[in-house]
């Protein structure tokens, strides 16, 4: 295994999560979902990355944007993990 598979593996683990984090933000909207054993299980992936996010961004009336935050934010890792092995690659 190389540094190349490496990489890919961390990159294609982040976008899972990124899309585990975008199904549960919607099984919101779903009377009942998050209270299914799929959004409990999805929950207990997702809560404790979201956690933080919440206590430091208030929701702004009904809405809650931590989710957003995060999911920003696990973008910007995304791109730096690929600057990272991109100058080390090259």
């Amino acid at each position: 295994m190389d540094l190349l598979d490496i990489y890919q593996i961390i990159y294609y683990a982040i976008q899972i999560y990124i899309y585990l984090v975008i199904i549960y933000i919607l099984m919101s909207w779903f009377p009942g979902a998050r209270e299914s054993s799929f959004g409990q299980i999805i929950g207990r992936l997702v809560e404790p990355y979201l956690e933080p996010f919440r206590k430091l961004i208030p929701p702004i009336g009904m809405i809650d944007i931590s989710p957003i935050v995060a999911i920003f934010a696990l973008q910007f890792a995304l791109i730096g993990l690929g600057e990272l092995f991109q100058m080390i690659l090259f």
